[in-house]
């Protein structure tokens, strides 16, 4: 049982709040102080939602941190709610500062974000708190309660938190792979859909990745010993080495399915994509339970049955090709199956992390093109004008109209778009369902047991699906009001209507304040993209003139690479989202998308082959930088803002080298010549396109 809360972060994370919510509510609730016993879980609720991923030693401070942020929050609150005016320039200053602060780190983003759901908390408690002083000493109280209750648990695994992201990456890495299978066979019309899911997938990993590398800092700041995170360290290089050979592509996947003696062999290929990602599966699942991986023996018979079948297949180029992929897929087989056989001495991998000073972090933020500032300026605006509506209209709970504009306003337009609605939906399912809960459990234990439930679901679902989270907190909030005053269905039109209006008003503000919409945005992404590839290829080509032991460089090329790629990614899918008059440029987005893409999945394929040595000839390597060469031209273009075409001597090297393909005879020097083939002639589409974006 509990070995099975280890495996399942959300639920240990849900049954961590639910249990310090219900220590801290049902003494009172017994003895009659209702009322105190939710403040208390409403701070229990706020801490952990305003939780990060630290060391223990960092989480103590992080602790320290957020206690303090909280009581100063709620009694600023208390203090000035009676003077409107100060009030009003309290609200703005509050939330542009916490924002901002935010902005300095994964572990300040928590805290501030706390610090206004605590403030709002307290605006929402004030009218029923017998002093001021008690929302200040409650809510605080509450979250430190929480914060113990984690950090114990923490201590008792201590490196459960690298586990955590680990497993994450390599969950993530399953699913991509899983999806990735697919293309095996497929056709052109499926493969539009297999790589729009891929990309989201690809998305996901990258943000697991960044996570992992977040903690693992934390981590070694923390450590006196680095050497203790050797194999944490171990596992995210592999973690970043299958990622690339999963993510790599040696040919068009529907031209070697549109050949009837390729289909058993990518049918073949494809199950072992599907193997691999069930191996990584399980890699997840051993860190998060603490056991030794088990590699499955079934790998072995299926690369034999592939090598044999390819064997006897006719010498052409695409089925060539065949064989350059199952060579990359059984490294992947042969990098999960020694992974617990790391090197104990050594160099230790590195990790990326950011150097910036916070002051330096800080003064990079002071600035009104930054576009956290302009966030700060957008939530600070919603926050100003829902309380002037309060006023104005004397709504009794308007504070829920904050409450709602601080979740649901977002940085980019289509997030606050798809918040806003996430928001009004699971509000409305909420209510219904919470008046039917409240009918069949009308006893005070059965409302406490409502609210500790809707608590627990809130926090599973968090992550995974916000419109169900928000259901559950609707139940929450209807089971508290019928505990503290038995009002919880009456105020219900209140918190509807309430969240209506911030939920509009958090989309109108992103919709006329500094409206940062994709199309403007497209060409300094492809830039961006462009040069991340560029340097990727440039890293690529000096591991194969000399493989480095510590490759730290030749990873923070490849990830920045895949970071632009997923930034022009979501731009696109942001771009769908957006008013029709401001899609300008959507076909361009998505071939953009497509092709940036493409590149990467080839240069992914070159770089997953540097680990053999002389894998580029000498009469290679003048073609290999004529290709660096066109792609340092097209990034110099760019960035000055001009067209981009192909250069002839860029046409005129592709059409030399297909021809020497044909003339070539089936072999290693072959597929090589194919692969960079793919590159040059997918750099030329790429720059074709983005012509066309700047001719428009």
């Amino acid at each position: 049982m509990i070995k099975n809360l280890w495996r399942y972060p959300n639920r240990l994370l849900a049954l961590k709040a639910a249990i310090a919510m219900s220590m801290l509510l049902i003494p009172f609730v017994v003895t009659g102080s209702a009322n105190m016993g939710f403040t208390l879980a409403l701070g229990a609720l706020a801490g952990a939602l305003s939780e990060t991923d630290d060391h223990p030693k960092g989480r103590v401070k992080t602790l320290i941190l957020t206690v303090i942020s909280f009581i100063i929050s709620s009694l600023s609150v208390e203090l000035l709610l009676p003077y409107p005016i100060l009030f009003g320039i309290g609200l703005i200053g509050s939330t542009i500062t916490f924002i901002v602060l935010g902005g300095l780190g994964e572990r300040y983003r928590g805290v501030t974000f706390g610090a206004l759901l605590v403030a709002i908390y307290t605006m929402l408690g004030a009218e029923i708190s017998p002093n001021w002083y008690w929302q200040p000493l409650l809510l605080p109280a509450g979250a430190l309660c929480y914060g113990i209750l984690s950090l114990i648990l923490l201590i008792l695994r201590p490196n459960r938190l690298l586990e955590e992201q680990l497993a994450q990456g390599f969950e993530d890495l399953s699913l991509y792979m899983k999806e990735k299978a697919r293309l095996f066979p497929s056709d052109s019309k499926s493969q539009e859909k297999i790589r729009g899911r891929l990309a989201t997938l690809n998305i996901q990993f990258i943000n697991s990745l960044e996570r992992c590398k977040n903690v693992l800092n934390s981590y070694s700041d923390a450590l006196d010993n680095p050497n203790e995170l050797r194999p944490y360290l171990h596992k995210f290089v592999l973690l970043q080495s299958l990622h690339e050979r999963a993510s790599s592509s040696h040919e068009r996947y529907d031209l070697i399915s549109d050949e009837a003696d390729n289909t058993e062999v990518l049918e073949g290929l494809g199950q072992l994509l599907l193997q691999l990602s069930l191996a990584c599966h399980e890699v997840s699942k051993s860190l998060l339970m603490g056991t030794t991986y088990q590699h499955p023996i079934s790998f072995k018979w299926t690369i034999a049955a592939l090598k044999d079948k390819i064997k006897k297949q006719n010498p052409t180029t695409k089925s060539t090709n065949l064989s350059l992929l199952l060579q990359n897929l059984t490294q992947s087989h042969l990098s999960l199956q020694n992974m617990s056989y790391y090197v104990d001495s050594g160099l230790l991998p590195k990790v990326d992390r950011d150097t910036k000073s916070l002051w330096q972090k800080l003064r990079e933020q002071l600035n009104w093109s930054h576009p956290r500032f302009r966030y700060a300026i957008r939530l600070s605006t919603c926050f100003l004008i829902g309380y002037f509506l309060i006023l104005g209209f004397h709504l009794e709970k308007g504070y829920w109209i904050l409450l709602t504009s601080l979740f649901v306003c977002q940085p980019s337009y289509s997030e606050t778009r798809k918040r806003l609605f996430q928001r009004i939906i699971g509000t409305l399912s909420g209510v219904v369902t919470g008046v039917l809960f409240v009918q069949i459990l009308p006893t005070l234990a059965g409302q406490v047991i409502l609210l500790l439930v809707a608590a627990y679901a809130f926090f599973v679902w968090l992550r995974k699906n916000y419109a169900l989270a928000v259901v559950f907190v609707t139940i929450f909030v209807i089971a508290a009001f019928n505990l503290i005053a038995g009002k919880g269905i009456v105020v219900m039109e209140a918190r509807v209507m309430d969240t209506i209006i911030g939920a509009v008003l958090a989309i109108i503000v992103v919709r006329f304040m500094w409206p940062d919409w994709q199309y403007k945005r497209l060409p300094n992404l492809l830039s961006t993209a462009l040069e991340k590839n560029r340097n990727y290829f440039t890293s690529i080509l000096q591991e194969y003139k000399e493989l480095n032991e510590d490759d730290l460089n030749y990873r923070i090329a490849r990830y920045r690479a895949n970071q632009a790629d997923n930034a022009l990614a979501l731009s696109w899918r942001g771009m769908k989202l957006e008013p029709k008059k401001h899609q300008k440029f959507q076909k361009h987005a998505f071939a953009l998308t497509y092709l940036n893409h493409a590149l990467l999945s080839y240069l992914s394929a070159l770089g997953s082959h540097r680990d053999i040595k002389n894998y580029i000839s000498d009469d290679q390597w003048e073609m290999f930088g004529s290709i660096e060469s066109e792609l340092s031209k097209a990034v110099s273009g760019l960035q000055k803002s001009e067209a981009c075409d192909p250069t002839q001597s860029l046409k005129t090297f592709i059409d030399n080298l297909g021809q020497k393909i044909t003339e070539i005879e089936r072999g290693t020097e072959r597929q090589k010549l194919v692969l960079l083939y793919n590159i040059a002639e997918v750099t030329e589409q790429l720059l074709e396109e983005a012509s066309k974006l700047f001719q428009e």
